[in-house]
């Protein structure tokens, strides 16, 4: 249940539903819950059956997958306002889980059960439209992801990850594994390709850390 309080702080993060009319809204209250989920908590791991979608109101979750030796590969994240299209596909195709959905900063969510999720895409053109929304953005990164997997080469796609964590805060605090996890590779080949950017004073490297010393350099072994 919704009360008029948090639906108030839920717009906010939910433009949306600044649109919708009365009775989606008083449909809204009734059936919709909110959550508090903390770090690190596994949302769904592969083979879970879904009985609710969690829109983010704060915090951020990783969904990846793992192969059979053991390797990870990050799909995408999401954030405030937001949800994972995976949960979505598998409550409207009635399949089980895909992948691992996990909890990376704490997060509060809106829950909405499965079967209520299915009846608000027959019934309101508004919900409709967020849901087909959501999954042609995800869509796009999951697609991005697999043209730099298959067709990017890995020192460019380290280069670019760095890169991107460095414009938001250098030196950036991730390991070799994390790293390794991220792109889907192992430990070794990115401690390898790390050492080649600390030989050519792109980086410096601590314990747990990289300093991005040369941006212009590293940027251009992006674009390689």
């Amino acid at each position: 249940m919704i009360d008029e309080t948090q639906f108030k702080r839920i717009v906010k993060s939910m433009p949306f539903l600044q649109n919708a009319d009365l009775d989606f809204v008083k449909d809204f209250q009734r059936s919709a819950f909110v959550a508090q989920i903390p770090a690190g908590h596994d949302v769904f791991l592969e083979g879970d059956h879904v009985e609710a979608i969690a829109l983010l109101i704060s915090g951020v979750v990783r969904v990846y997958k793992v192969g059979e030796t053991g390797r990870e590969i990050t799909l995408y994240r999401f954030g405030n306002g937001s949800s994972c299209i995976l949960t979505a596909n598998a409550i409207l195709s009635r399949n089980t889980f895909p992948a691992i959905a996990t909890v990376e900063q704490n997060a509060e969510a809106v829950m909405i059960p499965a079967d209520v999720f299915r009846d608000w895409v027959k019934r309101y053109d508004l919900w409709r439209d967020f849901v087909f929304d959501l999954l042609s953005q995800r869509l796009y990164t999951v697609m991005a992801v697999v043209d730099e997997v298959v067709f990017q080469r890995m020192d460019r796609r380290v280069a670019t990850l760095l890169l991107k964590r460095g414009r938001i805060s250098n030196p950036i605090r991730i390991t070799h594994q994390e790293i390794a996890s991220e792109l889907g590779s192992s430990r070794e080949v990115i401690s390898r390709l790390l050492e080649d950017f600390i030989h050519e004073s792109s980086i410096q490297a601590g314990r747990g850390s990289i300093e991005i010393m040369d941006f212009e350099l590293l940027e251009s072994r992006s674009r390689v």
